[in-house]
């Protein structure tokens, strides 16, 4: 397992920061979505890193890579997955409001200001917003394809290797891995423009939250298809609704989907995983099961 989890990390980290540097040296931002597409090859490095280690490397396999889809019996928890950025949203602008750290704006004046600050904008009419979520949890969908390149990687293999009897510590512990492999983007303001560096530290708190939502809804429907759908709905949906609603006023580090105003919901789901024991593996789903 030891070598395995180390060629993983070095081939993750190693391709990703290379197909991220390159663009970057080249002079492209990756904080204007025009050039996302520019970025999207190094997510796959994750992926590319548990096929390579799975097929050549430690020679295991691909028998708990959870490549079945297991819709019919599991289809309750890829409804969550789909679903539960829309109430996170909804408790991260509750919360803005409530406490005062900022307001909505249905109008999208000021996430269009930022966004294309020489551009001519208008306002936008309110019966938008019954038409976007809709429109987003369906690009969810489609993008599935897309995240599952990270998944495969986080939790299809690290997270089941690290601590195999340790669920809760592998969680966190993964987490915070696959958050310091953001840390070339987010240091050119990929997440948080304006706290680049307070980004750093804030950044991996939420994705160790989603390590552990992630890694639940991986070994409980046993498809890596379910944490990828959620992965997909987090940016598509959790993440876009933020960005219209809060990007370009104040306090943003609060109030994107993995800043500080998400650990509330996020949290709350993350305890009662942990309190209910929802992490420990079956029988069948242990990676202990399978020859490394």
């Amino acid at each position: 397992m030891k070598k395995g989890v180390i060629a993983y990390l070095a081939i993750a980290f190693g391709l990703a920061w290379l197909l991220w540097e390159i663009p970057i040296r080249c002079g492209v931002s990756p904080t204007e979505l025009k050039n996302q597409w520019a970025f999207l090859p190094g997510t796959f490095s994750p992926a590319i890193a548990a096929i390579i280690v799975r097929k050549w490397i430690t020679g295991e396999g691909f028998a708990d890579a959870g490549l079945r889809l297991n819709l019919r019996q599991h289809w309750i928890h890829y409804l969550v997955a789909w679903l539960l950025p829309l109430v996170v949203v909804t408790i991260v602008t509750l919360l803005a409001v409530l406490f005062a750290i900022s307001q909505p704006d249905f109008t999208m004046q000021r996430f269009l200001a930022k966004t294309f600050p020489n551009v001519a904008t208008h306002v936008v009419p309110i019966w938008v917003w019954f038409v976007l979520p809709v429109q987003m949890l369906i690009t969810s969908l489609i993008t599935t394809v897309i995240l599952w390149g990270e998944e495969f990687g986080w939790r299809g293999y690290l997270q089941l290797r690290l601590f195999p009897t340790r669920p809760v510590l592998s969680a966190v512990v993964t987490g915070l891995i696959w958050g310091v492999w953001h840390y070339p983007l987010n240091l050119r303001g990929y997440n948080y423009p304006d706290h680049r560096l307070l980004g750093l530290l804030v950044f991996p708190v939420g994705t160790v939250m989603l390590s552990i939502i992630f890694g639940w809804l991986r070994l409980r429907t046993g498809s890596i298809w379910s944490a990828s759908l959620a992965h997909a709905a987090t940016n598509a949906v959790g993440g876009s609704l933020l960005m219209l609603l809060f990007l370009g006023g104040p306090n943003w580090i609060f109030l994107s989907y993995l800043g500080v105003l998400a650990w509330i919901p996020l949290g709350a789901l993350c305890f009662w995983i942990i309190a209910t024991g929802q992490l420990k593996p079956t029988t069948e789903q242990s990676p202990c099961n399978h020859s490394l």
